[in-house]
């Protein structure tokens, strides 16, 4: 894929109230996402991270703008709920309801590839013990690793999948086990989800690229 910008400003963003977290989204951008505890304050956070998920964007071909709170133009707001407070953007958008054509679909699978290898990247030039703190419950790399992938194992079933989650150092495993997700996520869509009691297509993406983002920078910040 060709280089080329992100939109500039305003670029859509969806904001999730929870009761004491709120999470704001960039609509278009899967993993561009940051939880605080007001709409004013999780914007400012997600305008702070630009220069990290330039890094996931320009992986997947896109070069990102600079971009300050005033960036985003919130379209749509949403009632959070338990999943929110706990640290989760955990509920989709109505625009995540809307037909993904093919150039869509490959567009959001790419970027889900490129968190993964953002993380990858991270992972492998991170120490084993991480810096102790409240964040991540203290957990070092190598549990981080397992959380992702026992994680991604329970978000297959919500893309209509089976596979068992792979094992850390497992190569080959984690490349079919990312490569069936991969499959689900670039199927055009008629707006409908994946299957029923399924996500909906662009949350999918936007899920799991989030997480993935969220404790590789959880492993950069707790880094020496």
């Amino acid at each position: 894929m060709s280089a080329s910008h992100l939109p500039e400003p305003p670029i859509r963003a969806y904001v999730e109230i929870g009761g004491k977290r709120v999470f704001a989204s960039a609509l278009d951008w899967p993993g561009w996402s940051r939880g605080a505890k007001s709409e004013t304050l999780a914007l400012e956070a997600l305008a702070a991270y630009a220069p990290r998920y330039a890094r996931v964007a320009e992986a997947a071909g896109f070069a990102s703008p600079t971009v300050d709170p005033a960036s985003f133009e919130v379209v749509e707001r949403v009632s959070g709920s338990a999943s929110t407070d706990f640290g989760v953007p955990g509920l989709p958008a109505a625009a995540d309801a809307a037909p993904v054509d093919a150039a869509e679909a490959g567009r959001l699978s790419g970027i889900v590839r490129a968190a993964w290898t953002t993380f990858d990247a991270i992972v492998a030039t991170a120490p084993a013990e991480l810096r102790k703190g409240p964040r991540g419950g203290g957990r070092d790399r190598d549990r981080i690793v397992d959380h992702i992938l026992d994680a991604e194992g329970a978000y297959v079933r919500k893309l209509g999948l089976r596979t068992p989650p792979p094992a850390r150092g497992d190569a080959a495993a984690i490349e079919a086990h990312r490569e069936a997700i991969l499959a689900v996520l670039r199927r055009p869509t008629d707006g409908s989800p994946v299957g029923p009691n399924r996500w909906l297509l662009p949350y999918a993406a936007r899920r799991i690229a989030w997480h993935v983002l969220d404790h590789g920078w959880e492993i950069e910040d707790r880094s020496d």
